[in-house]
C-alpha cells in the first residue's frame, strides 16, 4: 500500500509539473519597407515576403512584433501567414498610412481582449513628432489571453527614431510610464527596434529597470552569431543589438536567438558546376546571397507558471 501511494504522489507531482510548464515563442522583426531603391539593388520587397512568412511559420512565432511595415506590406504578409491576424495602425494618420508597428498573433492560440496605440512623443493619442524626432513613431500594444490555458499578458511593439537621441531617451521612459499605469502584476513582453545598442544609455533606461529584462542577457540558451543589422550585406559582421526583446519577470527566458538565414538569388548566365569532389549527381550553380530583410529577426522562447 504504501509503495502505490509513493507512486501515486509522484505521478500527480509529475504531473502538476508537467501542467506548469508552459511555453511561448515570441519574436521581432524588421521586415524593411518597401521601397524602389531596394528593388534596384535586388532587394525587393516582392521576391523577399515570401522569405519572410516562411521563416516566420517555420520558426512557428507565436506572437511576434514587426516593424516598417507599410500597408500594403501587411496585407501580403497576411496572406503568407494564414492562420495569423494583427493589431496595429499606420503612424501618419493612426489607420493606414506610413508604417505599422503590428503585432501579429496565431489567432487559433490567442485571443486579444484589448489593444491600442500611442505615439512616441509629448501627445500621445495622435499622429506627431516628439522631441527631436525626425519622423512620427508609434508604439502598438495587446493584451492577449491563450485560449487554451487562460494565461494573460501584455505586448509591447515600437519603433524608435533612428536619429533623434532624446527621442530615444523620453520613449524609453514613456513605455516604462504606460506599462506601470496600464499593467499592474500582468506579465509584459517588449519588442521592437530600438535603434540604440546594448551599450546605449537609452538602452540601460529599460534594461536597468525594474519593470523588465533584456532576454539576450537571461536566457538559458544564446544564439546570437550576430548583431541583429545587416543593411543588406551577406558579408559584414556587427555585435551591436539594435532589436531587442524584454520580458518581465514573470518569464523564464529558455531561447535567444539572432536567426541569421539567407537565401539566394539567381545570377542570369550562370553554369552548373561539376567536381571530382563530390557525387557525379551532384552540382552547383553560383548565386547571389541576399538578406530576407536589412535586419535579423529575433526569436525567443519564453516559458512561465
Amino acid at each position: 500500500m504504501k509503495r502505490i501511494l509513493f507512486t501515486f504522489w509522484v505521478l500527480v507531482l509529475f504531473g502538476i509539473q508537467v501542467l506548469s510548464a508552459e511555453q511561448l515563442t515570441v519574436a521581432s522583426f524588421n521586415v524593411r519597407n518597401h521601397n524602389s531603391s531596394d528593388s534596384i539593388k535586388g532587394n525587393g520587397w516582392k521576391q523577399r515576403c515570401p522569405i519572410i512568412c516562411n521563416l516566420i511559420r517555420f520558426n512557428d512565432f507565436e506572437i511576434f512584433g514587426a516593424q516598417e511595415v507599410l500597408h500594403d506590406q501587411l496585407l501580403d504578409m497576411l496572406v503568407g501567414l494564414p492562420g495569423y491576424a494583427y493589431v496595429g495602425v499606420g503612424r501618419d494618420d493612426g489607420k493606414t498610412q506610413g508604417e505599422y508597428a503590428p503585432i501579429f498573433y496565431q489567432k487559433e492560440k490567442f485571443k486579444v481582449l484589448s489593444s491600442g496605440n500611442f505615439w512616441l512623443s509629448e501627445v500621445t493619442d495622435r499622429p506627431n513628432r516628439g522631441w527631436d524626432a525626425v519622423l512620427p513613431r508609434i508604439c502598438t500594444w495587446a493584451k492577449f489571453k491563450a485560449v487554451d490555458t487562460g494565461f494573460e499578458c501584455f505586448f509591447f511593439n515600437l519603433h524608435m527614431d533612428h536619429v533623434g537621441v532624446e527621442a530615444r531617451k523620453n520613449s524609453a521612459k514613456l513605455v516604462l510610464q504606460k506599462i506601470t499605469e496600464m499593467c499592474g502584476n500582468t506579465p509584459v513582453i517588449l519588442t521592437g527596434d530600438f535603434n540604440v545598442d546594448q551599450h546605449s544609455r537609452n538602452y540601460a533606461v529599460l534594461e536597468e529597470s525594474d519593470l523588465l529584462n533584456d532576454a539576450y542577457k537571461t536566457a538559458k540558451i544564446r544564439y546570437a552569431l550576430n548583431g541583429t543589422f545587416n543593411n543588406f550585406m551577406a558579408d559584414r559582421k556587427t555585435d551591436s543589438r539594435i532589436d531587442h526583446v524584454f520580458v518581465s519577470n514573470g518569464f523564464t527566458v529558455e531561447r535567444y536567438g539572432v536567426l541569421t538565414d539567407s537565401y539566394r538569388a539567381k545570377i542570369e548566365a550562370s553554369k552548373p558546376e561539376k567536381s571530382g569532389n563530390f557525387p557525379k549527381e551532384v552540382s552547383l550553380t553560383k548565386y547571389v546571397v541576399r538578406m530576407p530583410s536589412d535586419h535579423f529577426p529575433v526569436k525567443v522562447v519564453l516559458s512561465f507558471e
